[in-house]
C-alpha cells in the first residue's frame, strides 16, 4: 500500500467528490482541490472568512463552502475556474447548508430554524420554506430526487410537508403521530418513509407520502428510544438500533406501490 505525503488542513474534514476524481480540503479561509490519483493541486479558492462546511454537488461540478459565522455561502466551479457565486443570508443567519439532488439549488437553513431558503444557481431566484423543525435533521430527499420531505412543528404537533423538487411547491401536508419527531428516512423505492421519536420515547411510524399511516411500532414503554434506523435495499425491512444497545429488526411488508401523485 502506498501513502502520499501529508497535507495540512483545518476546520471540516477533507471530502472526496462524488465521482471520485477530486479531494477538497479547507485551511482557514482557503479551499484546496486536489486530483485524487496524483494529489496534485487542481484549484485553490480563497473565501472571505474561515470555512466551516465543505460540500460537493452531486455531479461534482460545483463545490460549496459554508461560512456559518458570516451567514455566507460561496460556490466555486471546478470546470470553470472564473465562475463564482456568493449567497448572503444577512441577519437571518445560516445554521446549515446543503445541495439539492440536481446540483443546481442550495438550501440554507436560517438560525433558530426560522426558514429554509432555496437558491437557484441557474435562475438566481430563491424560494422560502418557513419553520422547519430541525436544521440538519428532518429534511430528506426521496431516492428518485423528485420530492423533499420536511418535518415541521405547528401547534405542538409534528407535521410532515412534501415539496416537489422542480418548483418547490407544497404537494402534501399532514400530521404524524410522533410526540417529538427526531428524524425521518425514505424507503429505497420511494413508496413510504419512516419517522421516529427522540431518545426519550420509543416510537417508529411508517407512512406513505400522502400521509397514510402503514404501521406504528414501539418495542417497550418508559425506556430510552431509537438511536438509528436503516432501510434494507429492498425496502421491505427496517433495522432499528436502540439506546439499550440492542439491534432490533422490524419486518415491514408492503404489497402495493404507492406514488406521491
Amino acid at each position: 500500500m502506498d501513502f502520499s505525503e501529508t497535507y495540512r488542513f483545518s476546520g471540516p474534514l477533507p471530502v472526496c467528490s462524488p465521482n471520485g476524481k477530486y479531494i477538497a480540503s479547507a485551511t482557514e479561509y482557503r479551499l484546496v482541490v486536489r486530483d485524487a490519483l496524483t494529489t496534485q493541486v487542481v484549484q485553490i479558492y480563497s473565501c472571505i472568512d474561515k470555512i466551516s462546511d465543505v460540500h460537493w454537488c452531486p455531479n461534482s461540478t460545483y463545490i460549496m463552502c459554508g461560512l456559518v459565522k458570516r451567514a455566507i455561502v460561496q460556490v466555486w466551479s471546478v470546470v470553470e475556474p472564473d465562475w463564482t457565486c456568493k449567497i448572503d443570508e444577512g441577519l437571518a443567519g445560516a445554521e446549515a447548508v446543503r445541495w439539492s439532488p440536481d446540483g443546481l439549488h442550495i438550501l440554507v437553513t436560517a438560525d433558530f430554524q426560522i426558514r429554509i431558503t432555496i437558491w437557484s444557481l441557474a435562475s438566481k431566484s430563491f424560494v422560502y420554506i418557513s419553520g422547519p423543525k430541525h436544521a440538519t435533521r428532518g429534511i430528506k430527499f426521496s431516492p428518485d430526487s423528485k420530492y423533499m420531505a420536511v418535518a415541521e412543528r405547528k401547534e405542538c404537533k409534528d407535521i410532515i410537508s412534501m415539496y416537489t423538487c422542480t418548483s418547490w411547491s407544497l404537494v402534501h401536508q399532514f400530521p404524524i403521530s410522533t410526540s417529538d419527531l427526531e428524524d425521518l428516512a425514505w424507503s429505497p423505492d420511494c413508496a413510504c418513509f419512516v419517522a421516529w421519536d427522540t431518545c426519550l420515547t420509543y416510537k417508529l411510524v411508517v407512512c406513505t407520502p400522502q400521509g397514510e399511516t402503514l404501521t406504528v411500532y414501539s418495542a417497550y414503554p418508559n425506556a430510552l428510544g431509537i438511536k438509528s434506523v436503516e432501510w434494507s435495499p429492498s425496502g421491505q425491512m427496517l433495522a432499528v438500533g436502540s439506546f439499550d444497545q440492542a439491534g432490533l429488526p422490524v419486518t415491514c411488508l408492503f404489497s402495493m406501490y404507492t406514488s406521491i401523485t
